[in-house]
């Protein structure tokens, strides 16, 4: 079933379960804001996010510029300043598929998809591989630019799936990767050889995380 969600493209990658703070400055996300607010229910107050590809702004074509794969998001927290701006913080509901972006006079509105994952087994050997892959990676990198996750990592394989995924510093190519992926089993087999290949550059240049250079700067605007 196709839905309408106010959009809110991002230079960034988001993911289900996770929190995300941004500061809102531009008109036509403002008015976004503002619209949410005026929805009385507090979880109704729901907008979607995908990611721009790397070296595109959204713009007059835009729509061509973001990935299709991307994130309802649910506003939790608002703080309103004096110069009209925001600070936000949303957390991310569900999965969503992209299949129009419609510019309008106020903010763009996206006709888009549920894409909710198939319940799947997950090997009790793949979910401890996974885990004992990032507590290498969480020791390394802790030592070297601080600690990547605050707390423990969570049981839940679905829920472990998509935190390693938010704690893992990766390319927006590859943390896109991790978002398109079918189920949590595949998730984890991605996210832990992607965690394998950084502990292996980490060694050769023992510095930030080597795909800590690669990643573009973004706005959340």
């Amino acid at each position: 079933m196709t839905d309408q969600l106010p959009m809110f493209p991002l230079n960034a990658v988001l993911y289900p379960g996770v929190s995300l703070p941004l500061r809102v400055f531009e008109d036509r996300y403002r008015a976004l804001v503002h619209h949410l607010l005026r929805i009385e229910d507090p979880a109704q107050r729901l907008f979607g996010s995908v990611a721009i590809r790397e070296g595109y702004e959204v713009g007059d074509h835009g729509a061509q510029s973001l990935f299709r794969v991307g994130v309802r998001m649910q506003l939790t927290e608002v703080e309103a300043h004096a110069d009209g701006t925001f600070d936000i913080v949303a957390v991310g509901r569900d999965r969503i598929q992209l299949d129009r972006l419609r510019p309008t006079d106020t903010f763009p509105l996206g006709e888009v998809q549920a894409l909710p994952e198939p319940p799947v087994d997950v090997p009790v050997e793949l979910v401890e591989r996974a885990r004992s892959t990032f507590a290498a990676y969480r020791a390394v990198v802790s030592e070297i630019a601080g600690d990547p996750l605050e707390g423990e990592l969570p049981k839940d394989p679905a829920f472990l799936s998509w935190t390693l995924a938010a704690c893992s510093p990766l390319p927006l190519g590859e943390r896109q990767q991790l978002l398109e992926a079918t189920d949590p089993a595949e998730r984890l087999v991605l996210v832990t050889d992607l965690l394998r290949s950084e502990l292996r550059a980490i060694n050769v240049i023992t510095s930030l995380p080597a795909t800590e250079v690669a990643r573009t700067r973004w706005s959340p605007n």
